[in-house]
């Protein structure tokens, strides 16, 4: 048993689909925990949740860049329509990406910027639950696609348009 997950940590796209949870649930529960700090406005439970905001966030290039490398492997995998959603699925990362680290960076500076000017903290927080909120959407949009690439159950439409060109080698 042990063998055979080390096996699959060898391989990208599964270690893709295990990390993938972390940049939306993860983000959904820290996201809803800074909510709350902020409306008790204690700063030590915004400390905490920004922290867990800023991890969250941060998870996605994890997520991204072990989807890239297993973008092959996957594409061997699925049928055309799967095939055009792996590529929408990769499109939208590839475009929406830097709204995660915009997040980590906005979480990093909401914890230490209120270190020298307090009266920081609350504004930075609204900032970060704002674009915390912008950042789930994204999150839910790139994974909509992301799940229809290998379960059929989920194709309840008609799959992207076939891409002109490919710019994967």
């Amino acid at each position: 048993m042990i063998d055979a997950i080390l096996r699959g940590l060898r391989q990208p796209e599964y270690v893709h689909v295990l990390l993938n949870p972390l940049p939306v649930y993860g983000l959904l529960i820290s996201w809803i925990g800074l909510i709350i700090a902020a409306v008790l406005k204690s700063r030590r439970a915004q400390v905490v949740t920004l922290l867990l905001v800023l991890l969250s966030s941060f998870s996605a290039w994890p997520v991204y860049e072990f989807g890239q490398q297993g973008y092959d492997r996957v594409l061997s995998m699925t049928d055309e329509d799967g095939e055009r959603w792996l590529d929408e699925h990769q499109d939208r990362a590839e475009d929406l990406i830097w709204i995660f680290y915009a997040l980590a960076v906005l979480s990093a500076a909401a914890i230490a910027v209120p270190i020298k000017w307090p009266k920081s903290s609350a504004p930075l927080t609204i900032v970060v639950i704002l674009l915390g909120a912008v950042a789930l959407g994204c999150g839910s949009y790139i994974a909509y696609a992301g799940g229809k690439i290998r379960h059929r159950e989920f194709r309840n439409e008609p799959a992207p348009p076939k891409r002109q060109e490919s710019g994967h080698d």
